[in-house]
This record gives structure tokens, sequence and C-alpha cells, in this order.
């Protein structure tokens, strides 16, 4: 189609304020492979037809918007992004001053199209991605696009209602929660996450976050559950990664084993080690390992399997939450000892002997602070007799299962 086509049907959307016509007009779904095509000549000035029917601000809209379809075909990903630049920032302006809600559609549709052109951009400037390189200044500044549409749809003053459909009467704040998610997809890729709690603050503030399509609420609790993950909150992670993975479509697979990369690590610190059959079903068998070994106490196996996958694990950012849980492996391992024992005053020796048939040989001092930590910890109740070397352990209940598995 033509720009005359194009700038017709995108004009009978907008007379007829069809929110999801306009937006799925508005999305630029992909980047072009360029191979040998020549490099389009864009027309020169403002496009009037639209100009004449619904004033200025979206002559500027649809020309830019024209410019980046026509540069997106042709492959060229980093003029695609000025021209989608310059069709946000004249749609942010518009969009402040348009009435109701039914441009939000629009909205999202804009703001995904750019973060998407400018990963775009950032390939192609960075040699396709092939070299090494890693700048991502086009994806850095499209975030001062989201945080100007963030603010646009929250700092609306109609009261929301989320059951309303979009329309010439309802809130802006209806797009608040899909904007917020996008900016932390693009938080998480800069590696920018303390930004992220410029967004949480306000919109849990006026409760936004509970307001929106499953999708959205979803995408959100994936993104906090995450966020608190890396701050060691690890009760709020576990909570909101939980709501994620439950809410999450049932057809969903792919998405529900990326929930599952987080969440079952925090699971694991917490004392909730998940079925093989789980593991399983969303092709996570890296942790089966892991969850064998902690219920065994195989510290041998336990050590193994953090070595053979830390790669994955770093990359990630579950690591150092993973090596955490080798205090439970440790619990595990000296509860078998006792049962073979059978006695509640376990010499060190033993203790020692039994790291050494698992390929982990150890000093009784290292032992006997591998205990003092896991008694300060209440997964060990007990003393140790220093001078005799002895592990003193309580006649009644002496490994707790409740100080394992986090209330």
């Amino acid at each position: 189609m033509n720009r005359a086509g194009r700038r017709q049907e995108l004009g009978a959307a907008l007379a007829s304020q069809d929110p999801y016509h306009a937006a799925s007009l508005l999305t630029i779904t992909t980047v072009s492979s360029r191979q040998s095509k020549p490099e389009p000549r864009l027309p020169q000035g403002s496009e009037s037809s639209l100009q004449d029917s619904f004033g200025n601000e979206w002559s500027g809209v649809l020309k830019a918007w024209l410019d980046t379809q026509e540069l997106a075909k042709a492959g060229y990903a980093g003029r695609a992004y000025e021209s989608q630049a310059q069709l946000h920032g004249a749609f942010n302006q518009m969009f402040g001053s348009s009435t109701g809600n039914w441009l939000v559609p629009a909205m999202h549709a804009i703001c995904k199209s750019t973060h998407r052109l400018a990963k775009a951009a950032d390939k192609e400037i960075n040699g396709g991605g092939g070299g090494g390189s890693t700048d991502q200044a086009k994806l850095q500044s499209a975030v001062t696009l989201l945080q100007e549409s963030f603010s646009r749809t929250y700092n609306d003053r109609k009261e929301y209602n989320s059951d309303a459909p979009f329309g010439s009467d309802g809130s802006k704040k209806a797009g608040v929660l899909s904007i917020v998610n996008e900016l932390f997809v693009i938080y998480f890729s800069l590696n920018t996450l303390r930004l992220c709690k410029n967004l949480v603050r306000p919109i849990e503030a006026r409760k936004l976050h509970e307001k929106g399509t499953m999708g959205e609420l979803v995408t959100y609790k994936y993104y906090t559950g995450r966020l608190s993950l890396f701050e060691d909150q690890y009760a709020d992670a576990e909570q909101n990664l939980e709501y994620a993975f439950e809410n999450c479509h049932v057809q969903a697979i792919k998405n529900k084993r990326v929930i599952l990369r987080y969440l079952v690590p925090v699971k694991l610190y917490r004392g909730r080690l998940p079925s093989a059959a789980l593991l399983q079903k969303y092709g996570l068998t890296e942790y089966g390992p892991l969850v064998d070994s902690m219920r065994k106490g195989d510290l041998r196996t336990f050590n193994d399997t953090l070595v053979r996958f830390q790669d994955k694990f770093i990359r990630q950012g579950t690591y150092l939450l993973l090596e955490k849980c080798k205090a439970i492996c440790y619990r595990n391992l000296f509860k078998r000892i006792h049962f073979v024992v059978g006695k509640s005053q376990i010499t060190l020796s033993h203790v020692a002997n039994a790291f050494k048939g698992l390929g982990v040989p150890i000093d009784l001092d290292e032992i006997e602070c591998i205990l003092a930590n896991l008694i300060f910890r209440g997964y060990v109740r007990g003393y140790i007799a220093h001078t005799k070397r002895v592990l003193v352990l309580s006649k009644r209940e002496p490994f707790p299962v409740a100080a394992v598995i986090a209330k």
C-alpha cells in the first residue's frame, strides 16, 4: 500500500475513534532485512490531509509514521528509529490534549514500536550484534520517550474505572501499567534496576498495579518479583512470582518457564522443593540435581551442579541465591549423619569423615563454622562443645522443619 492509501486508512480509523484499528496501524512489527535495497527517498514537507481534519499535531505524527513504515520496510533500522522517535514525541504532545482514553491502545503500540526499533537500531550500529559491541544508545534515548508517555497517562485527572471500555470519556490511567511494564523490560536490559522504584512507588500508591488486563498484571508481578529477588526480599519475590506463574495463560509454556527460572531458586531458598515432574514439564532439568542433592544432603552433587551451570545461573542473576541454598544441603547432611550415628552427641570427626566420603574434605574448624551458622539460623538445635569437638543436639526436634520452610 502506498503513502496515500496508508494515510487514508489511518484517517478513517481516527475519524471513527476505533482504538484497536488505530493501534494496529501505528504498530511497527519488524525491520526488514536490508540486503541490497536502496535507501527510500522520503517526501519533504508536512502531510496536509490529516492536518485539515484533525489539526497540526496529527500532521507531524502522520509524516513520521509514514517515514518510519518505509524505512523499516527497507531495512534502515537507525533511520527508522529516528523517525519513530519524532512520531513518539509528537504523539506524546498530542495525547495529553486529547479527550478520553480511546488513544491508549495507540500509545501502547507506539511505546512497543519505539522499544523494538531502538533495539534494532542499536543492533545495526553494533554491526549486527556479532562484533561484541554492546552500545545501547538508542535504547537509552527511548527511555525518555516512554517516561514522558508514562507521565501523560499517570497524571490524567479523570477517575479510572478498569471495567470501562476505551472511549471519549475514559481515564488515560488505563494506559499506565502497560507502559510501566515496557519500561521494566528496558530497565532490566540496561541494568538500571534502581529506576524501577521510580515507577513502582507512584503506581502502587494509587493502586494502579491492581487494575489492568491479566496479561499486564502477570507481567508486572513477574518484574516486581525479580526486583524483590535482587533486593533480597525473598518473601515478596515468592509472592509476586507465584502470582505471575499461577495466572499466566495455561498455554504460555515459554512464559511459565521464564517465570520458573526465578521462582524455583526462591522456592529452594525458602525450603520448598519442586517436584521432578514440574521441572521436567517445563524443561528446567538443570534444577533437578540441585533439588535431589538438597533433599539428600549430597554436597558433592550440589557443588558439581553449581559449577556445571554456573554461567547460566550468573546470566539469570540467580547464582548467588542458589549458593545460599547450600545451607539447607548442609542441614540435611547433618540430619542424615545424626540418623546414622543414632545419638544426640556427634563427634566432629564423624562429620569430617562424612564430608571426606562426599569428596569434600574439610578440617574441623571449618565444620565448626558451618555448624555455628546453622545453629544461628535455627536450622539445627544444639551447641558445639569446642574443647571436646562434639556437636550436642537437642533431644527435642534437633532439625526443626519450621526453620527451613519459611511461612
